[in-house]
């Protein structure tokens, strides 16, 4: 059998959900719908995605579209969890039936004791903040003491800040390499992060040389599979990290939204056989995270704009999809993920349009269409390629 498409852009939305799951008030999100409730905030302009068939999936503020050029649908997530590593595994046929910890009260002392010890010196922070007021909060004091500032989120995450005047970049890599090292077990985070900062108080920027320390994943994930078949997979953003670089032909460093795109495009532009696998992280980060909704709605917009030159540089035999990995609605009290459907679009020239793909039951589905298309099989996933092809 040969490929229906010889190559497939999988652009991650980091955190675009599309409505609340039936179980969301196990979670404590009851009522979250990131996107309706950015669309119903005031007229967001995203002509592209209307016509792809975004607003077909479900009433929405903005009105679906007669003949939508591309495949519509949602997909439930089947892990337990609603969180960065376990939306992209399962998208790449791993179901995670035990949710990753998180510690939204800070970690227990018995971690931080041992993180502590092992770094030899003590630490700020020890709480859940954004990353950004973190710094501003205790860079100031992390600069007089030298110690480096830890905290984490809604996602399971250990994050450790540190000015790289102060501690050096190598240095802040190694204290992360030991938290990994302590933090396994019952304890295992999905990422333990390294986030160096520069600059002056009131002024301090978090610099590139952001690292994620990632579990691995199961073997046989999609990317495995991909690149056992000598296929290309161009991994942008911070792709590779959550799949610990395996099965990555290729990774792509970006910083935001806008950055990625570029690179996405630039990686269209070459000529691969595989996949383009970004995630468009300032969604969750920037705008989910901070309840930042008109900053959410503009991003939709800026990321509308990028897809009239992404869908004109596709080529005949190009698959492009667009989906999210969880929720994370500005809108409600908290500033955590949000237990969520996420949208499914699939557009290629030569693929059918306007094809309802329904509810899916897992994110796999994805990843289970791109196996069948390269003539390979996960072990999780229903595939709709037979319905878009």
């Amino acid at each position: 059998m040969s490929n229906a498409f010889n190559r497939v852009t999988l652009i991650v939305c980091d955190s675009l959900g599309i409505g609340e799951m039936p179980d969301a008030a196990e979670y404590g999100d009851a009522g979250s719908d990131t996107l309706g409730h950015i669309l119903a905030s005031r007229k967001v302009n995203i002509p592209n995605l209307q016509k792809l068939g975004l607003c077909n999936i479900r009433d929405l503020a903005l009105p679906s579209v007669l003949e939508p050029i591309g495949c519509y649908g949602k997909a439930a997530l089947a892990s337990s969890g609603k969180d960065t590593t376990t939306g992209h595994w399962e998208m790449a046929g791993i179901i995670t039936k035990t949710p990753f910890p998180t510690y939204p009260d800070g970690f227990p002392s018995y971690i931080m004791e041992a993180f502590e010890k092992a770094i030899n010196t003590k630490t700020l922070g020890n709480k859940a903040a954004s990353g950004t007021e973190i710094i501003d909060e205790l860079g100031q004091e992390h600069i007089k003491t030298g110690y480096p500032i830890v905290y984490t989120s809604a996602d399971s995450v250990f994050q450790i800040a540190a000015h790289e005047e102060v501690i050096a970049i190598n240095q802040l890599y190694s204290m992360c390499e030991l938290a990994r090292e302590i933090l396994r077990g019952k304890d295992e985070v999905g990422r333990v992060i390294a986030r160096p900062f520069i600059g002056t108080p009131g002024k301090f920027v978090r610099t590139e040389r952001r690292h994620d320390y990632a579990i691995m994943p199961p073997p046989n994930t999609l990317l495995d599979q991909l690149y056992e078949a000598k296929l290309d997979t161009v991994c942008i953003g911070k792709i590779s990290s959550i799949y610990c670089d395996r099965g990555v032909t290729k990774e792509v460093k970006a910083k935001n939204n806008m950055s990625l795109m570029d690179r996405t495009i630039d990686a269209l532009k070459e000529d691969s056989k595989g996949i383009i696998f970004t995630n468009l992280v300032d969604f969750d980060m920037m705008f989910g995270h901070r309840n930042d909704v008109v900053g959410y709605a503009k991003a939709l917009e800026e990321f509308d704009e990028r897809l009239t030159e992404t869908l004109e540089l596709m080529r005949q035999d190009d698959l492009l999809i667009i989906s999210a990995d969880h929720g994370c609605d500005p809108t409600d009290i908290s500033t955590d993920h949000t237990r969520e459907y996420v949208p499914i679009i699939a557009y290629g020239k030569n693929a059918n349009k306007g094809v309802n793909l329904g509810l899916r039951n897992s994110l796999a589905d994805i990843g289970q269409t791109i196996a069948e298309n390269f003539n390979l099989k996960l072990s999780a996933g229903e595939s709709f390629l037979s319905q878009i092809n």
